[in-house]
């Protein structure tokens, strides 16, 4: 049973990667800004997860990147592209729809 819920509980927050990714890059971010940015907000994400889907993101057109090569260590910092952000804004308006629909059907299971 246990083995089962790890299952569904990685399949459900696999679903909301992207949106959660993209909502933290209104502004610039590198990786492990990012790792640590979505963690204290409860929305942990590994660093072998992240940096595959970022680099995902904009090979999609959705992020671009810039390397800060001021500091001892070279930098890449993401952020929305213009159309990323027009996608952000529609994935969020989806996810506001389906989270409404399924709090109306758990709602519903609670009442019998």
């Amino acid at each position: 049973m246990d083995e089962l819920m790890n299952t569904l509980i990685v399949e459900l927050k696999r679903g909301t990667l992207v949106l959660s990714v993209l909502s933290q890059l209104r502004s610039p971010e590198y990786g492990y800004s990012l790792v640590q940015k979505l963690e204290e907000k409860q929305a942990a994400i590994e660093a072998n997860t992240l940096y595959p889907l970022l680099r995902r993101l904009e090979k999609q057109g959705l992020l671009s990147s810039e390397w800060d090569t001021t500091e001892s260590r070279p930098r890449k910092y993401y952020m929305l592209s213009p159309t990323g952000k027009a996608v952000y804004e529609r994935l969020k308006d989806e996810w506001m729809q389906m989270s409404s629909q399924l709090a109306m059907l758990l709602k519903e299971d609670d009442e019998k």
